[in-house]
């Protein structure tokens, strides 16, 4: 992986942008950019290269819907691979998330993000996260998530991977995700980046984290920031109350951890934008892949 530097990221946002009106052309349903409605591009962005490894868009069958994904493997390997789905943020499968499946891969994982939001349309034609929460988030139901990750782990199965070994991590949106992804069966563990664990009930969103502890089960590490504007100390708190309380009858939420980063903003993993914080996001990262290997996803 390599930084680079304003000038070259600059280049770099307008490549990966015109790359994205392509692909919106041919219909794959991912567009692989930086997202521009998430912020200016001001930090040390990484480039994960494909030495090593296949990536790529993928149509996954969801019944008779096929939804794009973002594919990384190792180019060669011997026997199942563990997998680990990815949820974005709210602006989709854009290069961040995509590279972020193909580190997975350099380590040896069947990394996919779906694009969960197709069906609603695509976040990047929307200048601000306001209208993409009103136009495509709120669209966009918990329920048929649940079920786009089902048929992500049965794509994965028939695809080289190992359905004994899945993992969910993912980033604010997607953090909340792989929350309510640990009520799936199939799901060993997961590790939620500034996941929203509290909020208005919603036909869309019925529950929240915080509601759903005891049901959980497979272990979650959940990743925090101090300073996060949006998800306050008080709901985090009221998360860990809620797995402490599910705690004496579930095995799950036992062994689930909060890790929480002082005077560390929302989105500190996200390299592309201006919050990331390079010394949580390293740490943030190592627990990410130390809880996955102690939790059977390795």
């Amino acid at each position: 992986m390599t930084t680079k530097s304003n000038k070259d990221r600059q280049e770099l946002s307008g490549n990966r942008r015109s790359f994205m009106k392509a692909s919106a052309i041919t219909a794959t349903g991912i567009g692989i950019g930086l997202a521009p409605a998430s912020e200016p591009v001001l930090a040390a962005v990484i480039e994960t290269d494909f030495t090593g490894i296949k990536a790529g868009e993928q149509m996954i069958a969801v019944g008779s819907f096929q939804m794009p994904a973002y594919v990384s493997r190792p180019d060669k390997a011997k026997g199942s691979l563990p997998i680990i789905l990815i949820a974005s943020e709210i602006f989709g499968v854009h290069e961040y998330i995509a590279d972020v499946t193909r580190r997975f891969a350099k380590l040896g994982y069947l990394a996919i993000a779906p694009e969960f939001f197709t069906r609603a349309g695509d976040p990047n034609t929307y200048g601000t996260t306001a209208e993409i929460q009103k136009h495509i988030v709120a669209k966009t139901p918990d329920s048929q998530i649940l079920i786009d990750l089902q048929a992500a782990i049965a794509w994965a199965s028939k695809n080289g991977g190992d359905l004994k070994k899945v993992g969910v991590t993912g980033f604010c949106w997607g953090g909340r995700i792989t929350w309510l992804s640990a009520t799936l069966p199939q799901v060993r563990a997961g590790v939620a980046w500034y996941g929203r664990v509290i909020g208005e009930k919603t036909e869309g969103n019925p529950l929240h984290p915080v509601d759903i502890a005891a049901e959980l089960k497979a272990p979650v590490l959940g990743l925090y920031g101090g300073a996060d504007a949006g998800i306050s100390l008080e709901s985090v708190e009221q998360m860990r109350a809620a797995l402490a309380q599910a705690a004496p009858k579930n095995p799950a939420a036992k062994a689930s951890l909060i890790e929480v980063y002082p005077d560390t903003p929302h989105a500190f993993h996200a390299d592309y934008r201006a919050t990331y914080r390079e010394g949580p996001a390293k740490d943030g990262w190592e627990k990410c892949l130390a809880w996955f290997k102690k939790n059977g996803v390795a």
